[in-house]
């Protein structure tokens, strides 16, 4: 019987469907035959580069593959592999075997040799190995790895570190391209080697690459002070405090704008009026006017400081006053939309000591198991104390059950940890923390905020009161309070909260 070449695909996009001959399944065909069946009778086939219909026939079952492992070559590319593999063995030295050993690539970096078998390469003798290890060894213990982490660690250390010649360092970019095909934590690997002083991090901050991207549509005379003033707000300087990277980026993206506008104009900001900036704030209301204005009083105020403008053209520019939001009490539907979606014991214990003790997200994220006293049945968070409320407590005991069941030997000291920093001691991040309430009406930020005006109606609207409670500032006591006041002098006829 003639011979058919096996198929190269059997794409929905390219053949029709149909009944297949052998399995009977109506899926996209080739020749009458769908894909899965070409690839069994490969299997089946003497010379699977050509399967013919006798091999086809015999189809009375399919072997499941992984993706990926079922590439099917026609009888070009399979003459051309194998004469490759033959004109690569003939070229061998004629004291070695003709059969090649399967092995791991050559590491790109110090130490290994081209193909890595810890049996002949491993140097477990090698100074810098001995050091690497006993470091691994004490963070290992400090933190609570299991001996998978640690054997994946140690495993990764022998190969960067075999054959390691003194003064020889390793790049943080080397570092990813090798690591990331062993499943290693290359943080965990990078801390060591920075342990040692064998690390260089090469590394381009996030930061960096997106400020060049802002400053790329200035002018060189206002993108100069533009970067300088960015870098201070970020780093810090002789009498300034480094700021929030967010809040940098917030800075940057309000004046971005009004520095391109100027750009158009001007070579450099010694040339802007106060007459620039007052047309800027007339053109602006309300937040957007606010945060504009300020981010412009904060850039000339620093090149002032600076010496690279004469005269400060914001300085007599005012901003306006910040309009404080109206509080307005959650509604119970949104309440249990809330409730619902803390599925989880970490998203529960969350929204009870956001909602019962009015804990801001950051505080939650940060607060450590040193705060929690069961036996006294107290909590501390940020410098208030308080008594444990029945419920709070019998959830922080499923969550600290779970947690001790999850994770049975870890070193972190918050009470509130994941996957990803049981390993570590850091904590866990605002998005992995308020995930489960994002895009709700009652977000673990509002349900604070409805816990201390729950506080002011139950109690009356008493500022003391809200402030040694919750350790509030007294200006936002007070608001609290003129809140509460409003709705409980006004008549249930009358309250419209949504009005």
């Amino acid at each position: 019987m003639a011979a058919t070449a096996a198929p190269a695909t059997t794409s929905g996009g390219r053949h029709p469907s149909a009944v297949c001959a052998v399995c009977a399944r109506v899926v996209p065909l080739k020749n009458g035959y769908c894909r899965l069946c070409w690839l069994q009778a490969a299997a089946l086939a003497a010379d699977p580069l050509i399967v013919t219909e006798d091999d086809l026939a015999r189809v009375t079952y399919h072997q499941l593959w992984f993706a990926g492992m079922t590439k099917m070559r026609g009888p070009r590319s399979g003459v051309r592999l194998r004469a490759r593999v033959r004109a690569r063995i003939a070229a061998l030295p004629s004291s070695e075997p003709e059969t090649v050993t399967s092995g791991q690539l050559q590491l790109h970096l110090p130490g290994a040799g081209r193909v890595f078998d810890r049996a002949q390469h491993a140097e477990l003798t090698s100074p810098a190995l001995v050091r690497a290890r006993r470091i691994a060894r004490a963070l290992g213990e400090g933190r609570g790895w299991n001996t998978k982490l640690a054997a994946e660690l140690d495993r990764a250390l022998v190969i960067l570190l075999s054959g390691h010649g003194d003064g020889e360092q390793f790049r943080y970019s080397d570092l990813i391209g090798v690591l990331h095909r062993y499943g290693v934590s290359i943080n965990r690997v990078a801390e060591v080697l920075t342990e040692l002083g064998l690390l260089v991090d090469d590394r381009v901050p996030s930061f960096d690459t997106w400020l060049e991207s802002k400053l790329a549509d200035l002018t060189p005379g206002i993108a100069a002070d533009a970067r300088n003033w960015a870098l201070v707000l970020q780093r810090g300087g002789p009498r300034s405090r480094p700021r929030n990277i967010n809040t940098v980026r917030i800075y940057v993206r309000a004046a971005h704008p009004v520095l391109v506008e100027w750009s158009g104009r001007y070579d450099h900001l010694r040339e802007v009026t106060s007459g620039d900036v007052r047309a800027v704030a007339g053109a602006l209301h309300g937040h957007q006017r606010r945060r504009t204005l300020g981010a412009l009083r904060s850039l000339t105020r620093h090149c002032k400081k600076k010496g690279t403008i004469f005269v400060d053209p914001a300085a007599r520019v005012r901003p306006g006053h910040r309009d404080e939001p109206i509080i307005i009490p959650l509604r119970g539907s949104q309440i249990d939309e809330a409730t619902k979606a803390a599925t989880t014991p970490a998203a529960r214990i969350a929204l009870a000591l956001a909602a019962v003790h009015a804990a801001r997200p950051e505080a939650i994220r940060t607060l450590r198991l040193d705060d929690v006293d069961l036996g006294n049945r107290r909590l501390t968070i940020g410098t208030v104390t308080r008594p444990l409320d029945e419920l709070t407590h019998r959830l922080l005991l499923d969550w600290l059950e779970y947690r001790r069941k999850r994770w049975p030997n870890t070193a972190n000291p918050h009470l509130i940890i994941n996957k990803q920093t049981a390993s570590t001691t850091r904590a866990i991040s605002v998005n992995a923390l308020t995930a489960p309430f994002r895009q709700r009406a009652a977000t673990l930020e509002t349900l604070r905020v409805d816990r201390q005006l729950d506080e002011a109606l139950i109690h009356g609207p008493d500022p003391l009161h809200l402030a040694v409670v919750f350790g509030l500032d007294e200006t936002t006591a007070i608001r609290y309070c003129a809140a509460a006041r409003v709705i409980l002098e006004t008549p249930a006829e009358q309250y419209d909260p949504l009005g």
